[in-house]
C-alpha cells in the first residue's frame, strides 16, 4: 500500500468558481477515487487561497474584511465541490490556524538554512492612494511579450514577473503612475538552488508537454531570486525578527497548503507526516497551466530550500484552457458559466463525464451547450444508460427480479479484465480522457454483446439462450460501475446499491440468484431546448 498524496490547487477566494475551474480540478478527484478502490492510503486535499491581492480587492469594493469575504466564497466552494462530489480528505483555507502555524514553522526552519537573505529593493507604492502595492495591483506592458499585464505573472505568455521590470506601470485601482520606494524584505535564493532544480526537472520525462515547456522555459530564460515577503496588511505574519510588520508572501504559502493539509490528515489516522512525504509515497498536482511554475519551480524550491529531504512533485496534472461558445472565460464580461448555478441544474455525473471526455486535458478545448446535451443523450444515456436499464429492467419484469443461472463467457471474462488493467495504467499516468474512452469500449462491447444474442427472441423459446446473456451483460454492468467510479461516482454508488458490490478495483461478479430491487434509470434526457434556453442566459 503507497501514500498517495493528490494536491488540488487553491482558488482564489474572490469571486465564484466558473467551469474552466471545475475542468482543471476535477482530474484530483478522479485519481483520488481511483487509489482509494486500488486500496492505497489516499490524502487528497485542497483548500481556498484567502489571502493575497484578489481577496483584498474584491473587500475593498463590497466594504467587507478580507476574512468575511474569503469566509463567504470559502463556503459557496465547498457547497460546488460536494454537489459535484469532490472526495477531498480535507478542504480548508489558508486562513485557517493550523495552515499559518504550520506555515511559520516551514519558513523558520526555511530562513535558518543557506537558500535565504535579506536585501532592500524596490517596491511599488501609489502616492495617490498612499500605500505600498502588490505585484498583482500593478498594471503594464509584459517586458517580455509586451502585452497588457499584472506585475505577478503574464496571463498572455505565462511568464513570471519581478514588478520593477514592467514596463509603463500603473495603480490598478486608481490608474495613477505608481513609483518605487525602497523596502528590506527575504528573498529565496533560486540561483542557488538552480543546479538541484534542473536534475529534478531533467527527470520528470513524463510529464504532460506543458508542464516541461514552461519549466525549461523559466529555467532557459535564467532563474532569478524571488521575495518570499511582502508589506502587506493580510497574511501570515513573518516568523523573523525585524520583519514583524511584513507578511509572507503569498507564492510562498499557499503551496504550502499541500503540506499542511496533509499533515492534518496524517495526524488525525495516526500516520507519522514523514510517511506521506518520504519514499513509499507518490505525488500528484492538479491544476490549469497558468499554474505551472508555481509547481514545478517555486514548490520544489521551497522543499529543496527546507532541507529536510521532502518528496519532490512526482506528477504535474496540469490542464491546458477551457473556452466557452468559441470565445475565452471573461469574469469581467460575465462571459462564464458559474459553478453555483450549473451544479443545481444537471446531473453532476453528466457534468463530470463532459469535463473529462471534452476537457482540456492535452489543448484548449471549448465548452459548447449543443455538445453537452449530445454527450449527454447520446454516450450517457443512449450507450450506458441504455445498457443497465434494458439488462437489469429486463431481468426486474421478465425473471422475477433475480440474476439468472449462466456462465461467464471467455471473451467477456477477458475484456473485464483487460480494461481494469488499461484504464487503471492510463489514470496513473494522468491520461484520463483515454482513461474514459477505453472504459466506454466496455460499454460499446456489452451493447453489441445484448444486441448479437438477442435475449428479448429467447425468453419465450429457450430460455437457457435468454438467460445466459443477461447473466453476462449483469457481470458487464456491476465491473462498469467499478472501473466507472473515479468518474461517475454517483451512477456508480446506485449500481453497487443495486447489484451489492463494493468499489474495489479487481473483477467482481454477482452470483446467480442474487434479488434485484426496483431499478431506477442512470440518466435523464436532455431536451435540445436546453441549447437555446442557456445560449440566451449568455446573450449569445
Amino acid at each position: 500500500m503507497k501514500n498517495i498524496l493528490i494536491g488540488g490547487a487553491w482558488p482564489y477566494a474572490n469571486g465564484s468558481l466558473h467551469i474552466g475551474h471545475i475542468a482543471g480540478l476535477l482530474p484530483g478527484d478522479i485519481l483520488a477515487r481511483y487509489y482509494r478502490a486500488k486500496g492505497d492510503q489516499v490524502f487528497y486535499v485542497s483548500g481556498s487561497d484567502c489571502h493575497g491581492t484578489p481577496v483584498t480587492i474584491r473587500a475593498k469594493q463590497e466594504g467587507k474584511t478580507p476574512k468575511k469575504i474569503s469566509d463567504c466564497y470559502h463556503q459557496e466552494f465547498c457547497e460546488v465541490f460536494s454537489s459535484l462530489g469532490f472526495s477531498y480528505d480535507l478542504y480548508g483555507k489558508t486562513s485557517d490556524d493550523w495552515h499559518a502555524d504550520f506555515v511559520k514553522a516551514f519558513h523558520e526552519r526555511l530562513y535558518a538554512g543557506e537558500f535565504v537573505y535579506d536585501k532592500t529593493a524596490p517596491q511599488a507604492y501609489c502616492k495617490d492612494c498612499g500605500k505600498t502595492l502588490t505585484d498583482r495591483l500593478i498594471i503594464g506592458k509584459c517586458p517580455v511579450c509586451g502585452e497588457k499585464t499584472r506585475g505577478d505573472q503574464c496571463d498572455s505568455c505565462g511568464t513570471v514577473l519581478e514588478a520593477e521590470n514592467i514596463i509603463e506601470p500603473i495603480c490598478a485601482e486608481c490608474g495613477n503612475i505608481i513609483n518605487f520606494i525602497q523596502s528590506k524584505q527575504l528573498y529565496i535564493s533560486l540561483t542557488k538552488l538552480e543546479e538541484k532544480l534542473c536534475a529534478f526537472l531533467e527527470s520528470r520525462t513524463h510529464w504532460r508537454k506543458n508542464a516541461i515547456a514552461f519549466s525549461k522555459r523559466y529555467i532557459d530564460e535564467g532563474l532569478r531570486d524571488r521575495a518570499i515577503t511582502r508589506d502587506l496588511e493580510w497574511g501570515i505574519d513573518v516568523p523573523k525578527e525585524g520583519f514583524e510588520n511584513k507578511k509572507i508572501y503569498i507564492w510562498a504559502e499557499n503551496v504550502l497548503g499541500y503540506l499542511s493539509a496533509s499533515a492534518v490528515v496524517a495526524k488525525q489516522r495516526g500516520i507519522p507526516f514523514e510517511e506521506i512525504w518520504g519514499e513509499n509515497a507518490r505525488h500528484y498536482y492538479v491544476h490549469g497551466k497558468d499554474n505551472i511554475p508555481f509547481h514545478t519551480i517555486i514548490l520544489p524550491s521551497l522543499l529543496l530550500g527546507h532541507g529536510q529531504g521532502l518528496r519532490l512533485p512526482d506528477d504535474i496534472i496540469s490542464g491546458e484552457y477551457l473556452t466557452l461558445e468559441g470565445r475565452k472565460i471573461s469574469t469581467s464580461q460575465n462571459w462564464a458559466i458559474w459553478a453555483k448555478d450549473i451544479v443545481y441544474r444537471y446531473n453532476p455525473d453528466s457534468i463530470r463525464y463532459f469535463f473529462i471526455i471534452n476537457g482540456p486535458e492535452k489543448r484548449d478545448t471549448d465548452f459548447s451547450w449543443r455538445e453537452f446535451v449530445s454527450r449527454n443523450n447520446n454516450e450517457l444515456l443512449g450507450a450506458y444508460g441504455n445498457l443497465v436499464n434494458r439488462t437489469l429492467a429486463f431481468t426486474v419484469k421478465y425473471l422475477e427480479n433475480t440474476v439468472p443461472e449462466g456462465n461467464i463467457d471467455d471473451d467477456v471474462k477477458s475484456k473485464i479484465e483487460s480494461t481494469y488493467l488499461q484504464v487503471g495504467s492510463k489514470i496513473e499516468d494522468g491520461q484520463l480522457k483515454d482513461a474514459l474512452e477505453e472504459a466506454f469500449e466496455l460499454v460499446r462491447f456489452g451493447n453489441k454483446y445484448f444486441d448479437v444474442r438477442e435475449p428479448w427472441k429467447a425468453r419465450e423459446t429457450d430460455i437457457v439462450h435468454c438467460k445466459n446473456p443477461l447473466f453476462n451483460c449483469t457481470q458487464i454492468i456491476a465491473n462498469l460501475s467499478v472501473i466507472l467510479a473515479p468518474f461517475l461516482p454517483f451512477s456508480s454508488e446506485k449500481i453497487f446499491d443495486w447489484l451489492g458490490i463494493a468499489c474495489q478495483w479487481v473483477p467482481q461478479y454477482v452470483s446467480s440468484g442474487y434479488l434485484l430491487p426496483e431499478v431506477s434509470i442512470l440518466f435523464e434526457r436532455l431536451d435540445k431546448g436546453v441549447i437555446e434556453e442557456e445560449q440566451r442566459k449568455l446573450k449569445i
